[in-house]
């Protein structure tokens, strides 16, 4: 089912035709708010009455044209002048092709500068994209890093590469948001069952925390909805010296809301990713391939109201 749905998710001819159903369009709606950056800022709105804070992503990726890349980078400057507007406490997660990473390395990296400058000290996102990606992503954020602490990184837990590519940001005190992965890897770079993806989550962050313990300086995020794996995390730094949680639980909107208002009860740190935009279809497949209740709650979508 994995499998065929991250297929379904890169064919063009599904791409183009399948948001046209009204089904699909309905199933969607569990996911995110809206297509518009006015119906992602209403929703944050919401969770700020709550206490929760937010992270936005404008949705697209792999762009044709630099002209696109420019307007991508202009609606996130207006996007997060209106976070600062409405006293929003909200971040924004940005994907290099998104900014033109395909068509123009320097570019790209001068969107990301201007984003973070006008962003600070919120955190501006660099998302992780196919395995295609990952060394150029990581380019950029040793780059921007630097000049820009208010940056941060997505890194991918199915990734083999992983480990050393955490090892490899510390000296730069990472920002890090840890996400299992949800694109459609070949073997060779990337874990494929599940019990050795969460495995590997779970080792990369008690690499982390033992980082963290031995004075590194850094942020971990835990961008997953896997409740079980948060709680092991948990009970590793309880066990090995920490008194408070020494990292974040990031979810998406709408998925499993009564877990995330549990363990905000329970004192964790949870900020809740709001998507939103015209371009959602692969995005949306790859969120149907990571649990199955999600494929459940879509086929529903099928029966009359």
């Amino acid at each position: 089912m994995r499998r065929l749905l991250l297929w379904m998710a890169g064919n063009a001819f599904l791409r183009r035709n399948l948001p046209r159903l009204w089904f699909t369009r309905r199933a969607v709606r569990r996911f995110m708010p809206g297509e518009t950056a006015l119906e992602a800022l209403v929703a944050a709105e919401r969770f700020r009455e709550q206490g929760t804070p937010v992270l936005f992503t404008l949705l697209g990726e792999n762009l044709s044209r630099l002209e696109d890349a420019d307007a991508h980078a202009a609606e996130y400057l207006e996007l997060i002048d209106e976070i600062n507007r409405r006293g929003i406490d909200g971040e924004v997660s940005v994907k290099p092709t998104q900014l033109g990473l395909d068509l123009d390395r320097d570019r790209t990296l001068a969107h990301l500068e201007r984003l973070a400058g006008a962003a600070a000290p919120r955190t501006v996102w660099l998302d992780m994209e196919g395995s295609a990606y990952t060394e150029t992503t990581v380019e950029l954020y040793e780059a921007v890093k630097p000049r820009h602490s208010n940056t941060g990184l997505c890194l991918q837990s199915y990734l083999k590469r992983t480990y050393s590519d955490v090892q490899r940001l510390l000296p730069i005190e990472p920002r890090i948001r840890l996400v299992k992965g949800a694109y459609a890897e070949p073997p060779t770079v990337a874990y494929r069952s599940r019990r050795e993806v969460d495995a590997n989550y779970l080792a990369l962050c008690v690499s982390m925390l033992e980082a963290m313990r031995n004075g590194r300086r850094m942020f971990l995020g835990l961008g997953t909805h896997d409740v079980e794996l948060i709680r092991q995390v948990e009970q590793y730094a309880r066990s090995n010296g920490f008194e408070q949680i020494p990292f974040d639980v990031e979810m998406l909107y709408g998925i499993r809301a009564d877990q995330q208002r549990r363990l905000k009860k329970e004192g964790f740190p949870v900020r809740v990713l709001i998507a939103y935009g015209s371009a959602w279809y692969p995005w949306y497949m790859r969120r149907l391939a990571e649990r199955p209740a999600n494929v459940v709650f879509a086929l529903r979508q099928l029966l009359p109201v």
